[in-house]
């Protein structure tokens, strides 16, 4: 194993303080490395469900409820749900140990070096911030100020584009006012913003669900997954893409059959993640589903140009073979997906290794403009999945439930650099 020492210049974000741009992966050079770097700490219990950096700052959500550093003689320290450690040491912060008594689904950086918090708890510190709350990143205090809180549920995903925070569950109200699934929020506030409504519906299903969400670069567009029918009136079955410019939520004349088609009956929603690439030409989705076959949407990646108006069919599907995809990141010359794969390239296979797969558990990394799995090929330990995987101008996070990365101990989390 080789230790590397990340340069402080590259982990400090632009934005920091003031106003945000719109949050997106950022476009990395090449492929990172297939050897985590040794010093991130460990999640001991549960699964990251969520990772932001603020800073310096990487802060992780999850189901977790005790971390400890790497490579100490430190105690365990208990962190149920929320804690962060600094990027460039791994140390975990000891000024930032929130109380929150839920699991955490969603992370956001804010301004002012602050982060925005989804998931599925009531309190926050000890008072009542049902789902969604923005804390400082120095001293886990709440952010005076903002205020939000849903009526029931869950925020399962979370971006930030200036001074508007977007959140997405299957919530039905937020702070009283009714938006299903989907909200625009003053950053600064929590205000519902009055003019935004993409009036999701679930027709013949239980309720609405945003499972995830990305924005484009620019902040113009708006990309929302999950158990929906229409949006603004208009069918858009599973994915609903969103023109988020103005004061409302304009449905874009922009949208897919594809999902239209059959995956396990059980499930409302078979779409998991979304991410757009950091030009914003294209987004790429994740999912799960159960059946296999050339030709269906169920349990792999495919690419989608965001461009043009009317039907739009995918670019390029790559199946596993009928195990899940959770997460998807794009960075322009790599889409890293997670789940808990054995194989991509695998669109004959049913649960087995059909013609021309290659073997990539739990994790793997697509070629964007081929659709073809890249050599990368670091190994993750598979259990439930990798929930998410976030890049940086500096490397590649990933969280999940196991303990193995790239063949080495990482209790749930790990960091793959750039060469």
């Amino acid at each position: 194993m080789r230790r590397r020492l990340i340069a402080a210049a590259v982990l400090v974000a632009a934005g920091i303080a003031g106003v945000l741009p719109a949050v997106a992966d950022v476009a990395q050079p090449t492929v990172v490395t297939a050897d985590p770097v040794d010093f991130t700490p460990h999640a001991l219990d549960g699964t990251v469900r969520a990772i932001a950096v603020v800073g310096r700052t990487v802060v992780v959500g999850g189901t977790f409820t005790s971390v400890a550093d790497e490579g100490t003689m430190r105690p365990p320290q208990r962190r149920p749900y929320l804690f962060a450690f600094d990027a460039k040491t791994g140390v975990v912060r000891g000024s930032f140990a929130p109380r929150v008594d839920g699991a955490v689904y969603a992370l956001a950086a804010g301004p002012d070096n602050t982060v925005y918090v989804g998931g599925a708890f009531r309190t926050v510190n000890g008072a009542s911030s049902r789902g969604l709350t923005r804390l400082s990143v120095s001293t886990g205090a709440r952010v005076r100020g903002f205020s939000a809180e849903i009526n029931w549920g869950d925020v399962r995903t979370l971006a930030v584009n200036g001074k508007r925070l977007y959140a997405g569950g299957p919530f039905s109200a937020i702070n009283g006012v009714a938006r299903a699934g989907l909200a625009r929020l003053d950053g600064g506030t929590g205000a519902v913003d009055a003019g935004f409504d993409a009036k999701l519906t679930a027709k013949n299903m239980a309720r609405v669900r945003v499972e995830d969400m990305a924005l484009s670069p620019d902040g113009r567009r708006l990309v929302a997954v999950g158990a929906l029918t229409h949006a603004g009136g208009q069918p858009r079955y599973q994915l609903a893409m969103l023109d988020v410019a103005g004061p409302k939520a304009v449905v874009a004349n922009w949208h897919t059959d594809a999902f239209r088609s059959p995956c396990d009956q059980s499930l409302d929603t078979y779409l998991r993640g979304v991410d757009f690439a950091p030009d914003g030409s294209y987004f790429v989705t994740v999912t799960t589903g159960a059946l296999t076959g050339p030709g269906r949407m169920c349990d792999g990646a495919a690419r989608f140009e965001s461009a043009g108006a009317g039907a739009h069919k995918p670019t390029w599907v790559n199946q596993t073979g009928g195990n899940t995809l959770f997460s998807v990141s794009v960075t322009g010359v790599a889409v890293y997906v997670g789940g808990h794969q054995q194989w991509l390239d695998n669109p004959y296979g049913k649960k087995t290794k059909g013609k021309g797969a290659v073997d990539r558990p739990g994790i793997g990394a697509i070629n964007p403009k081929t659709g073809k799995a890249l050599p990368w090929n670091p190994t993750r330990s598979r259990g439930v999945g990798a929930r998410a995987i976030v890049a940086t101008s500096y490397g590649l996070y990933v969280g999940s439930d196991t303990d193995k990365l790239g063949k080495e101990y990482h209790g749930r989390i790990g960091m793959f650099p750039l060469p």
